[in-house]
């Protein structure tokens, strides 16, 4: 388009926010001050009273834009009045409104930006006049950002910094000569401060780095309503630069100008609103500046906004979804408009360079363009090209401003017969084939409002919220993430990451199926029922739309119903036990449905919070992967053939245990003291390094070692190995200790010998998720602080003090502890599923203790912020616990405890 002229203003100010005689009456109280009334409790009263008449006009849901500039105007009024007060020495002076402040916007707690602006350097005289009138503003209770300056010190500070260059296009003249900020303003937005090239590309960069450090995601789960991707910053770097470029004050000179549609405006002002009042809302719940919408926050904004709780979502979540799908359309909104100032204003003395692509597209300067306006109206199915050709064509580096708009408003068109179409369903299996930006266009396709219409089940997962500590995104942000991990595990220049997934996705024969069960693994979520079950019905759904095989269709649903298979076996169960690989191994059925399963999984694991994938986990995804593979191998493990087992690690271990000059007198004398159940479930590296450790340590103990796995077999975590007598309360003071220490057990063995000794082996962390590793004085500080526990394993330890953090105090949800017993086992299962907090395991090994209970394993494991532990546990007989009676007292007793031990 061509570059349009900017707007013939008659003034460089911004205008006022309107006055309000219900709000304040200013003539009354100027005549109270005037009668002698302190100022300070005048002036502080009075914005006291304004200020809770526009928080009750919120609470009524009254206009939010009349409430922010009305409040504007009285902070406007009691600035005049202070200024008033205050004897100003001779010279021209004024102050000045800047920033939001100067737009007119004031949430309850908004920083009050003002400029003391003065035609020469301030004086002594005057600065010693603004700091009496700074300090009757601040015991007023204003928060004030305050400089002082000369118009020559303005233009300076601007050409400097781009953020002072903006505040200070912001202004207007409170009281004292309007010439003076006609001036500034004059001065600071000449062609010499801050070119308008300079800089739009200025607030681009800095709109990017900010979106940056919120990874890009406009959907984050506790966003920052002013600054998150889609937030009020970004509607506001729009009107920065039409200001600055155009003279626009409002998105309807921008209207006018031909940038945006009356419908986009429309979409601008009601995106705005609702972002106002959230923002308001925050301050007003908070008691103080809040812009970040956190989780305790949303709840009590979703009640005062009447959303409330049915059978399918909370209130909660439905005042999220609001957000995130006004956070999206305004981000939409800003990649058009900022498209269309590239193109006018960065690139406007490009020589015109046309590529045709075919005859509905063409390469214009480097960006997508149709060749006319009628190309979808004409075509519907191009509305799915435009993102194919942007994924095969690398030299395209974006799409034009109006095919952006010409998209958007063709979005109608996308209807059953449109989803019906052969060339739409081929267009999208292309784009999943595409080698090239898959996970980009996906995205674009979702920010353009086409990929929740192609396909309206996603379209229903749209800012739906996850309120859990386990997801940081909304369900469509996370399902996109996930196909963005499938894409990183499969591209070479990214597989260095995960060297052991990306050999295995390499040899996927059919990657796209992958990526359709990412799409669609959450695809149900919120619609109450098994989301796994029901994702299976729409993931048929759609391969039979698109014309998949049978066979393709029976893989990606399988992958759907058991996405979280893998994960749950590796970190509830015991995957070193026989029978649980063979259960497992027996539900994948082939390596095939092994290798898209574990492909599947850690794409999902990662995308859900970055912080649950650590080495741990990467490890036990790969032991179970292994495990699995070797047992398909085998035609499935037999898991009666636990002597053959056995026999075989004894071999392995005795031929390790000989090189290391261990007579095997000494070894045989060692294992005949340790039940099978120890060689079943251990390692044979293991049981070579507990076997040397004992015998070399003369068989008395007590005995503290470390090792890192990294060292053994590549997985990332360090083990802890203590064999002593047993005691009492071995189990609760070692837990007890390790928590003292800041180690975070991941995993736990514990074995006791038939002469009464206890072989226990716990897998650990440091608070970082990285193993110990070979600092000698962190090894050294972990073997005296065991060691001094051992010595007292006969008497408690008092479990170590704990702060609850603001985020886990709000999720502290109740304590879940089940037991079962399974045919066949000697041993209960006792689950305990609750918020993660220190001194949890020496708590229940202090129960344990108390209650006459054995401990024959444990199973350790973090997800997020809650702990899901597993216990093999008999009763003082060394049977199961299957009593119903005993079995409830015991479930009561750790349920109290622990509940107390978190309530602090």
């Amino acid at each position: 388009m061509s570059t349009p002229e900017p707007l013939d203003v008659t003034t460089v100010t911004l205008s006022k926010p309107s006055p309000d005689a219900s709000l304040l009456d200013i003539s009354a109280l100027r005549g109270t001050l005037d009668a002698g009334a302190p100022p300070v409790n005048c002036l502080k009263q009075a914005l006291e009273h304004a200020g809770a008449k526009l928080d009750d006009r919120f609470k009524d849901n009254d206009d939010i834009e009349a409430i922010v500039r009305g409040r504007a105007w009285v902070v406007d009024q009691i600035l005049i009045l202070a200024w008033q007060r205050q004897a100003w020495p001779q010279g021209d002076i004024a102050l000045v409104a800047v920033g939001g402040f100067g737009r007119g916007e004031l949430a309850p707690h908004s920083d009050i930006d003002i400029l003391l602006l003065t035609k020469k350097t301030p004086d002594k005289a005057i600065k010693a006049a603004v700091s009496g009138f700074l300090t009757l503003l601040w015991d007023i209770g204003l928060e004030i950002g305050q400089s002082v300056r000369s118009i020559k010190q303005c233009v300076q500070e601007a050409s400097n910094d781009i953020t002072v260059a903006t505040a200070l296009m912001e202004s207007r003249t409170l009281i004292g000569p309007d010439a003076l900020q006609e001036e500034m303003y004059r001065a600071t937005t000449t062609k010499r401060v801050w070119p308008i090239k300079k800089f739009m590309r200025a607030k681009w960069d800095e709109q990017l780095a900010r979106h940056d450090k919120y990874h890009d995601i406009d959907y984050a789960l506790q966003p920052n309503v002013k600054t998150s991707p889609g937030g009020l910053r970004d509607i506001q770097t729009i009107a920065w630069v039409a200001k600055r470029h155009f003279n626009a004050s409002s998105f309807r000179d921008l209207q006018d100008l031909g940038f945006l549609t009356e419908v986009e405006r429309a979409l601008i002002d009601k995106g705005q609103k609702f972002l106002w009042r959230v923002r308001y809302g925050l301050h007003l719940l908070e008691g103080r500046r809040e812009d970040r919408l956190l989780f305790d926050k949303q709840r009590e904004l979703a009640k005062i906004f009447g959303y409330e709780d049915d059978e399918l979502s909370l209130g909660v979540e439905k005042l999220m979804q609001r957000y995130y799908r006004t956070v999206g359309t305004v981000r939409g909104l800003n990649d058009l408009l900022l498209q269309h100032f590239d193109e006018v204003i960065l690139r406007a003395d490009e020589r015109e360079r046309i590529t045709p692509l075919n005859n509905r597209f063409q390469i214009h300067n480097d960006s997508l363009e149709v060749v006319d306006n009628r190309v979808f109206k004409r075509s519907p199915f191009a509305l799915l090209e435009v993102f194919v050709l942007c994924a095969q064509h690398p030299e395209i580096q974006g799409v034009r401003a109006s095919t952006i708009r010409l998209i958007r408003d063709s979005r109608h068109l996308i209807d059953d017969e449109f989803r019906a179409d052969i060339r739409c369903v081929t267009l999208f299996m292309e784009l999943l084939r595409s080698p090239n930006k898959v996970t980009f266009q996906l995205r674009r396709m979702a920010r353009y409002g086409i990929l929740g219409r192609y396909l309206p089940e996603f379209g229903k997962i749209m800012g739906k919220m996850q309120h859990d500590l386990f997801h940081i995104y909304t369900v469509d942000a996370h399902t996109l993430q996930v196909v963005e991990n499938m894409r990183r595990l499969w591209l070479p220049e990214t597989a260095h990451e995960f060297p052991g997934v990306s050999s295995v996705v390499k040899n996927l024969p059919k990657i796209e199926l992958l990526y359709i069960a990412g799409l669609y693994h959450d695809i149900a979520k919120g619609r109450g029922g098994d989301h796994s079950k029901l994702g299976m019905v729409d993931a048929v759904n759609f391969c039979e739309r698109h014309h998949l095989s049978s066979w393709d269709a029976k893989l990606v649903s399988w992958l759907v119903d058991k996405h979280l298979l893998m994960s749950m076996t590796a970190q509830r169960k015991d995957i070193s036990d026989p029978e649980v690989i063979h259960e497992f191994a027996s539900i994948m059925g082939d390596k095939l449905h092994l290798d898209y399963l574990y492909s599947m999984t850690v794409a999902d694991i990662r995308a859900t919070n970055p912080e649950l994938w650590n080495s741990w986990r990467a490890s036990l995804m790969s032991q179970l992967y292994t495990n699995a593979k070797q047992a398909l191998r085998a035609g499935l493990e037999n898991p009666q053939n636990r002597e053959e087992r056995i026999a075989d690690k004894k071999e392995s271990a005795m031929r390790a245990l000989i090189q290391r000059a261990v007579e095997p007198q000494q070894i045989d004398a060692l294992w005949d003291n340790l039940d099978d159940e120890y060689f079943v479930r251990e390692s044979a590296v293991n049981i070579a390094w507990h076997t040397e450790l004992i015998v070399k340590g003369g068989d008395q103990g007590p005995i503290v070692a470390l090792q890192e796995l990294t060292k053994i077999d590549g997985e990332g975590a360090t083990q802890v190995f203590i064999y002593t007598k047993d005691g009492d309360f071995l189990f609760a003071n070692t837990t007890a200790a390790l928590e003292r220490l800041h180690l975070n057990v991941q995993g736990a063995r514990i074995f006791t010998s038939s002469h009464g000794y206890c072989l226990d082996t716990f897998t650990v962390l440091e608070d970082s998720g990285q193993p110990v590793g070979e600092v000698r004085t962190r090894i050294d500080e972990i073997k005296q602080a065991l060691t001094e526990s051992l010595a007292n394993k006969h008497l408690p330890a008092r479990p170590p003090q704990y702060r609850q953090s603001r985020k886990e105090r709000y999720f502290a949800t109740k304590v879940i502890v089940r037991l079962s017993n399974l045919p066949g086992r000697a041993h209960s299962t006792l689950e305990i599923n609750c918020p993660d907090h220190s001194g949890i395991l020496a708590t229940v090994g202090k129960i344990f203790v108390e209650e006459s209970i054995n401990i024959k394993d444990a199973r350790i494991t973090t997800l997020g912020e809650r702990v899901e532990d597993l216990f093999y546990i008999s009763n003082s007989d060394d049977l199961p616990i299957t009593d119903e009676d005993e079995a409830d007292a015991l479930i009561s007793t750790i349920e109290e405890a622990l509940e107390k031990r978190i309530s602090g």
